[in-house]
């Protein structure tokens, strides 16, 4: 049985960080819920109150200013995975999120939980982490802003203060011509947990040489981040096959030196090569 727990939601950003400040409460945001309510049945919690800022308006915003998206923390899975301007520029966040679990979750969960939560199988991460997305977050205090790669600094770790939330996430558009591209492995074809995913950004310049490349593994290392060595090594580089395969080589290898040998790495260093091709040969083949 669940202990009982006070609810309070908020009218708005203001009187939930409010909330959150307060010495005499020990307030947990309650967004989606679709990880919180799940963890809150398995480990003892160490909050008393659930903070409603599901219905803030202000944190369910998509918008495109000046090459600059704006994409509110409280917008849902379902929402991005349909948006026609994340579609259009960036359709590999749109991917990210219709893989994540069934529809009643991605009609529930939201971008800014998924990424509070901090599972290192998250599914919004490697694409979020790919376009250098900023996290905006209040306090009491006031603002401050993180990349998301240094916000999220391991499984279910965050920087993340106690009386803080994320507003919302900004990141460039990304220049004319690159395509974008997301993988996820499973167990099953649905409503699954990532075993291993891959995001990239890609583009070839008119002679068919690599000029632009982000690539970034899921589920692969403690830290969701880049590989810029295999990035700095593609740069360049004429698009090919061969290339591809190396690529992949070079990803496996890279992921083995940074989480040493694991009892999922005869598994994952085979997958994760499979996936670095595949993903390549989307963004630049």
């Amino acid at each position: 049985m669940m202990k009982e727990m006070d609810y309070i939601r908020p009218n708005s950003i203001e009187e939930a960080v409010q909330i959150l400040s307060d010495p005499g409460r020990r307030g947990k945001l309650l967004a989606g819920g679709t990880d919180l309510l799940v963890q809150k049945r398995v480990d003892p919690p160490d909050y008393d109150c659930f903070v409603d800022i599901s219905r803030l308006s202000e944190i369910q915003q998509i918008r495109v200013s000046d090459g600059v998206f704006y994409l509110g923390a409280g917008v849902t899975h379902a929402v991005i995975a349909q948006d026609p301007l994340i579609l259009k520029y960036v359709s590999f966040l749109a991917q990210a999120c219709l893989s994540v679990g069934s529809p009643q979750i991605r009609n529930t969960g939201t971008l800014g939980g998924n990424v509070a939560n901090a599972a290192a199988c998250a599914d919004s991460l490697p694409a979020l982490v790919c376009l250098d997305a900023v996290a905006h977050l209040r306090s009491k205090r006031g603002e401050r802003q993180m990349l998301v790669t240094e916000l999220v600094k391991g499984p279910h770790e965050t920087a993340l203060e106690t009386d803080e939330l994320i507003t919302h996430f900004t990141f460039l558009q990304p220049p004319p011509g690159v395509k974008t591209h997301f993988i996820k492995i499973g167990r099953r074809n649905a409503q699954s947990i990532s075993r291993l995913s891959i995001a990239a950004m890609g583009r070839k310049d008119k002679n068919g040489n690599v000029d632009f490349i982000r690539i970034c593994p899921g589920a692969a290392t403690p830290r969701t981040m880049r590989f810029t060595e295999v990035e700095t090594y593609l740069m360049g580089k004429q698009a090919c096959e061969e290339l591809y395969v190396d690529a992949g080589q070079r990803m496996a290898a890279r992921m083995v030196e940074i989480t040493g040998v694991r009892w999922s790495t005869e598994y994952k260093e085979v997958a994760l090569k499979a996936i670095t091709e595949r993903v390549l040969r989307e963004v630049l083949g």
